[in-house]
């Protein structure tokens, strides 16, 4: 019974069904942010997200039932379990917020989507290395801050007159959102020379660091994907062996009657 409830949690075919309902619930939820909607079809979107729920909630049970224990011991399934947990707390009441967090049950899509799952798990892989990126940067925003602040604080205090205002500001410069307009050129009208204090902190954080966080993911991506074709490549040589293993029985079997014919034939010419 266990065994024949695995396979059919298993099976491509569940997958799209758990996937066509990942979708529907999305657009559910989605229509259900529009007063119109809710107006006319207000009755039919809940029956429909609770029908959903407890369809999610059936295949859960059943993967635990599956798994037992294992089950908790995959991050994935772990992440399924909270999704869907989350819709099922109480959403009245100071707990009203949590009605929001039924969104997140779109999210199980990761989980379903192998692709996906790969990205999201190059992703955490990349987290240590984006980690120390994050230290240089904010190593380089205390260090322009302070400089911004001595050198433009007193004529521009709305932006540089703390180092709170000046890292907020240095923030929007990074970004290149209304950065020459909207803070630089004003700045150079007091001060000329304030480009050579501008232009190095772009390069060395939009066009430097920046990229660093680019780099590191796309080594993690590629990591992710040959841990991905090793293991498919494993699963393909297991196959492969379980196949031709009683092939190779047979093989032996066969000989060792060859042997035993051939005994035969030497003892009766004998």
């Amino acid at each position: 019974m266990r065994e024949r409830l695995g396979k059919l949690l298993e099976s491509r075919r569940f997958e799209w069904f758990i996937t066509a309902l990942i979708v529907i619930n999305a657009i559910a939820l989605g229509l259900e942010t529009s007063p119109a909607v809710m107006a006319t079809s207000g009755p039919l979107l809940e029956a429909i997200d609770h029908a959903i729920l407890a369809v999610f909630v059936i295949e859960l049970t059943g993967r635990i039932y599956v798994k037992r224990l294992a089950f908790f011991r995959d991050p994935w399934s772990l992440f399924d379990f909270f999704v869907v947990a989350v819709a099922l707390a109480p959403s009245t009441g100071n707990l009203s917020v949590l009605r929001a967090l039924r969104i997140l049950r779109v999210l199980r899509l990761i989980t379903v989507v192998p692709s996906l799952r790969r990205v999201v798990g190059g992703l955490i892989a990349a987290l240590p290395g984006m980690g120390s990126i994050v230290a240089l940067l904010m190593l380089l925003y205390y260090v322009f801050s302070v400089m911004a602040t001595k050198l433009f604080g007193e004529a521009f205090p709305e932006w540089f007159g703390n180092i709170g205002a000046s890292a907020y500001s240095l923030f929007q410069i990074m970004t290149l959102e209304s950065w020459s307009m909207g803070i630089v050129r004003p700045v150079m009208e007091k001060y000329p020379y304030a480009w050579a204090f501008f232009v190095p902190y772009i390069i060395v954080t939009t066009f430097a660091a920046l990229n660093l966080f680019i780099g590191v993911v796309v080594n993690a991506m590629q990591a992710e994907h040959e841990k991905v074709v090793e293991e498919e490549r494993e699963a393909e040589r297991e196959m492969l062996h379980q196949e031709t293993e009683p092939l190779l029985v047979e093989i032996q079997h066969l000989r060792s009657e060859i042997a035993e014919m051939k005994t035969l034939i030497a003892t009766v010419k004998a």
